[in-house]
């Protein structure tokens, strides 16, 4: 009985060896096939979108036109014929100098005008009678020439005691009242355009190449908070200004319910590229390492690490140029527990922009009143040109 019962014995032992082996292999904690434990990460979807690379900068609004008016004669103040802040025409009638003085100068050289075409007429038939010269006729002649001349050099200036509005716009504040001498230095009035306006700013001049009038510029004015105005650049200044080595940029705005003001603070950008394709990814899910920038992209339930290359940005998104392809899932929480090929439990999180545009900005210090920046810009957001890291 004794063999046999060791045999039992053994045999049970075997048994149990085996149980145990089986469970390690297929059953155990570790998952199937015995593997690591999939990792639960949050992963969010690149998506395709209209990229626009634009400028930011500061500026101002600008009257296409502003004058100081200045009288061209000089005299007393007689009429002031519209009122300040009034819309005028080209042409319009504004300040009446006294021309009193001008009008008799006026008269008499209407008379010793007439004396001098009968002085003219007289020589000619005395000559045609023989009882003159040719020198007197020439004398005659010219004395009558002159004579016009001198009028109508006085009628000009008699004409030029009306101020007249040069072009159509908004009359300033009045600086004479009725009754001043004025002469041709004294500023009587300001007179601006009032649409269009033009946005006016400066930006650096490494972004030289890619200013070129008909440029889209979008703005928004402090005054007018939630307000966003559209202008066409129309001057791009060809001269780089120092000491800032800044390049001057205009660009002409619709103002056709007078909203702008000549001299209101404004944040532009200017676009300067668009691209209808590209594929944008949230900011967290990148990763820099010794100078590069990877992610790690979930295919077929496991991580795996990918090289990028980075556009513009952003306020929690990037634009990725290679590296991720649409709709591609990029993991955005818990990257430092993967190593490459980890299975993992990824729970997708949306993450979408502020607006429906998206334009990311990297802003430069502002200098001299101005900030500027590159951008990638998603195509429903507000943006400038970022700097690929």
């Amino acid at each position: 009985m004794r063999p046999m019962h060791a045999a039992w014995l053994t045999l049970a032992a075997l048994a149990a060896c085996n149980k145990a082996e089986s469970a390690g292999k297929g059953g155990g904690a570790g998952g199937p096939g015995g593997g690591a434990p999939a990792m639960p990460v949050e992963a969010a979807a690149a998506r395709a979108d209209t990229v626009v690379d634009a400028i930011l900068a500061t500026g101002q609004i600008e009257a296409m036109q502003s004058i100081e008016l200045r009288p061209d004669v000089e005299g007393r103040v007689v009429q002031i014929l519209v009122r300040e802040g009034s819309l005028v025409a080209a042409g319009t009638p504004l300040f009446k100098i006294d021309d009193a003085e001008l009008r008799a100068q006026v008269a008499q050289l209407e008379a010793e005008r007439d004396l001098a075409r009968q002085s003219l007429t007289r020589t000619r038939e005395l000559l045609s009678q023989k009882a003159s010269s040719q020198a007197e006729l020439e004398r005659a002649d010219a004395t009558m020439r002159s004579t016009e001349a001198q009028l109508e050099r006085l009628k000009v200036r008699l004409a030029r005691t009306v101020v007249r509005a040069p072009f159509a716009g908004v009359m300033g504040q009045r600086l004479v009242s009725l009754g001043d001498y004025v002469t041709s230095d004294t500023h009587l009035a300001a007179l601006q355009t009032v649409s269009p306006h033009r946005a006016s700013f400066q930006v650096p001049e490494r972004y030289a190449e890619q200013l070129k009038p008909g440029l889209e510029v979008t703005f928004r004015v402090a005054s007018l908070p939630g307000r966003e105005f559209i202008g066409k650049v129309d001057f791009v200044d060809p001269i780089v200004q120092l000491p800032g080595r800044s390049i001057l940029v205009k660009a002409q705005v619709p103002n056709r319910k007078r909203e702008l003001q000549a001299g209101m603070f404004i944040e532009a950008r200017l676009a300067t590229a668009v691209r209808p394709n590209a594929v944008v990814i949230p900011e967290d899910a990148v990763l820099p390492l010794q100078g590069s920038n990877f992610v790690w992209v979930i295919a077929d339930g496991k991580a795996t690490r990918r090289q990028v290359e980075l556009g513009g940005r952003t306020p929690g998104f990037v634009e990725v140029t290679s590296g991720v392809e649409d709709k591609e899932q990029v993991v955005v929480g818990g990257q430092e527990r993967l190593a490459e090929g980890s299975p993992v439990s990824a729970t997708l999180v949306q993450r979408n922009p502020v607006s429906g545009r998206e334009e990311s900005a990297t802003a430069d210090s502002g200098r001299g009143g101005q900030t500027d920046s590159g951008a990638a810009a998603p195509a429903d957001s507000a943006a400038g040109k970022a700097g690929k890291r």
